[in-house]
């Protein structure tokens, strides 16, 4: 009986833990789609001025398209360990230390986005109960381009509170790239590999 609820727990924990993955690999592929939006709409924006064709609100479109890149594709690069850190405090540490140094960091992190996401959307949802519109030529409502705002934030928080409860278990950051052991040449080699910090 014990060994079938050990199991349980085992087949549980893996799919909940590649459903995580499979969120944030999707929302890094959302950023990569919105990436692209952003390339066609102002390169038919530049090219369609010789022939007089025009996107209303291209500009409008634009910059929503690059809110929702910017913000969906955050809790992927966190993933990755391509996400910009100072870790000047935290790469001196070792053992318990960093971990414990490494809780609180994300513990930081966690209440600042979380606190930034709920704002995120509180403003969506006041878009919505009040039926805001955009200013510009097309009249779309606000909380279609806050949705990859809010979602974005949403997606780093999840990934901030799953990573905190990783290194609370004793796993090592995803994060973190390089090896505990590594020399400062190995660290610099990696990084002009392009191999993140």
């Amino acid at each position: 009986m014990g060994i079938a609820l050990a199991g349980d727990n085992v087949a549980t924990g893996g799919l909940v833990r590649r459903t995580l993955d499979l969120l944030y690999l999707g929302a890094g592929y959302a950023a990569g789609v919105f990436l692209v939006a952003i390339f066609a709409i102002m390169m038919i924006m530049s090219v369609g001025r010789q022939f007089a064709i025009n996107i209303p609100a291209g500009d409008d479109f634009a910059s929503w398209c690059m809110a929702a890149m910017a913000f969906l594709g955050l809790a992927h690069t966190f993933k990755r360990g391509e996400m910009i850190r100072v870790g000047l405090l935290l790469e001196r540490l070792h053992g318990r230390t960093k971990q414990a140094a490494e809780i609180v960091a994300l513990g930081i992190a966690t209440a600042f986005i979380l606190y930034f996401t709920r704002h995120a959307l509180q403003m969506m949802y006041d878009s919505w109960r009040f039926n805001d519109v955009a200013q510009g030529v097309v009249a779309l409502p606000l909380w279609i381009p806050q949705l990859g705002f809010a979602g974005g934030l949403v997606i780093l928080s999840v990934a901030l509170i799953d990573e905190m409860v990783s290194v609370i278990g004793g796993n090592r950051p995803s994060y973190e790239k390089g090896s505990p052991d590594e020399t400062p040449d190995e660290f610099i080699e990696r990084i002009s590999q392009g191999g993140g910090g």
